[in-house]
């Protein structure tokens, strides 16, 4: 059965005041300027409603209007300079906003659980006309349900802000809909406090399409309590939901593939993306919404994955984690032979992305936080595993997965629905 959607309304939204200064253009960060990070992030997030207090849509324009008077460069285009480095130009054009209303309440597509009811570009704002979307930082649709709940697609550039940034500039909306003065947390810009180590000339990564397939599946906070409990029985230390969500997801990945004869002693990879602002910023992190991150890779053997209990591969994340201060404070000094962050997209590494920490569960527009946030971080080029949290009620840790091919999916499926499935026996 479908569910029709209607676009009613599609719009700029610009600073609801002048900024200053206007017509500027900044530089971004050696980060920012990582070829990598020159993509599209969408997700949806997903509000029950409630009580009438005017349409969610308008209340979040107007909102959106304040928030780029404080988030000035957000309302701005990227450009490029004669050299070729990416910039943005404080045009104040604004941020393209899309309003739609949905023929259904959100019970009638389970608040969008997975497998979601309604297609997820029905959600997301279509493209602004006669603007490339990789040049416009933000995009925005608000869809009204008949229940009185809404659903805020997101559309934004990686170049402008990480995970941590997106979701204190989402926090700054929510702050002005809930009728604050202004956000709780003041912007900083600042990219040039982020380390701009010499780097060496390097060819593009070379990106190969993947036939990728998708699994989703949630873990309890029971059995991760367990997991936990076994760790520091055996180690004396502690570890987190998401060191055990990474350490289960690449131990059964890597399980699936040696059933298909990838080698014991052929070494696998898992890459996750650490905050770095307390590394890199010299105390001046609050508030800074720029990309500031450090790609963590743990290698092992295969076998040696596949072989150990749970535990033993959340020593080896926990490991790697433990070397990210003197990593950075390498990197920063152009210690490194090959740049870290030229990252290899190959089908022997798993990238994990972390979507719990970042604020968005917390955004509240004034119905109260989000039932559900959906994040879709998948690109064909790269074995992608997403944690986030299953649709309130529900609690522990949901874990999304776009991370293998058909061939060996059947066995990754076994393995996390297992290791899921555990808690209670």
């Amino acid at each position: 059965m479908g569910f029709a959607v209607t676009r009613t309304s599609r719009s700029l939204v610009a600073p609801s005041s002048p900024t200053a200064p206007a017509g500027e253009t900044l530089p971004l960060s050696a980060l920012d300027r990582v070829p990598g990070l020159r993509h599209l992030v969408l997700s949806l997030h997903v509000f029950d409603g409630g009580a009438a207090k005017g349409s969610p849509a308008r209340v979040v324009r107007e909102a959106l209007g304040k928030a780029l008077v404080d988030y000035y460069p957000f309302a701005g285009r990227f450009v490029e300079t004669e050299g070729g480095e990416v910039w943005v130009a404080c045009t104040g054009e604004g941020a393209w906003f899309v309003e739609a209303k949905a023929a259904c309440g959100l019970e009638e597509v389970r608040h969008l659980d997975h497998p979601m009811a309604i297609a997820k570009e029905e959600l997301l704002p279509e493209p602004a006309p006669d603007v490339s979307p990789l040049d416009m930082p933000l995009m925005m649709q608000v869809t009204e349900f008949s229940c009185g709940g809404f659903v805020v697609g997101l559309i934004s550039v990686h170049t402008i802000a990480d995970g941590l940034g997106a979701g204190q500039f989402i926090n700054a909306v929510a702050d002005y809909a809930r009728g604050l003065p202004k956000p709780r947390v003041s912007p900083v810009w600042a990219r040039d406090l982020v380390p701009d180590p010499p780097r060496m000339p390097a060819p593009p990564p070379k990106l190969e399409l993947l036939d990728l397939r998708g699994h989703t599946v949630d873990f309890s906070p029971d059995h991760i309590a367990k997991i936990k409990a076994d760790f520091f029985a055996s180690t004396g230390q502690r570890c987190s939901a998401f060191d055990i969500c990474v350490a289960k997801t690449w131990q059964s990945r890597t399980r699936a593939l040696l059933l298909s004869g990838f080698g014991d002693d052929s070494p696998v990879h898992v890459c996750f993306f650490a905050n770095t602002r307390h590394l890199m910023l010299a105390g001046a992190g609050a508030g800074f919404y720029g990309n500031c991150f450090y790609p963590v890779t743990v290698t092992c053997g295969s076998g040696e994955v596949a072989a150990g209990e749970v535990v033993d591969v959340v020593r080896a994340v926990r490991d790697a984690k433990a070397r990210l201060a003197g990593d950075v404070a390498r990197w920063a000094v152009g210690g490194f032979a090959q740049d870290p962050y030229e990252l290899r997209f190959t089908y022997d590494s798993l990238f994990v992305s972390d979507w719990t920490r970042l604020g968005f569960l917390e955004a509240d527009y004034g119905w109260g936080a989000p039932t559900h946030v959906v994040p879709f971080s998948y690109h064909p080029f790269m074995a992608v595993a997403v944690i986030g949290a299953p649709p309130a009620p529900k609690v522990g840790a949901r874990v999304m997965t776009m991370c293998v091919e058909e061939a060996h999916l059947s066995e990754f499926r076994n393995q996390m629905d297992a290791f899921a499935s555990a808690a209670g026996k």
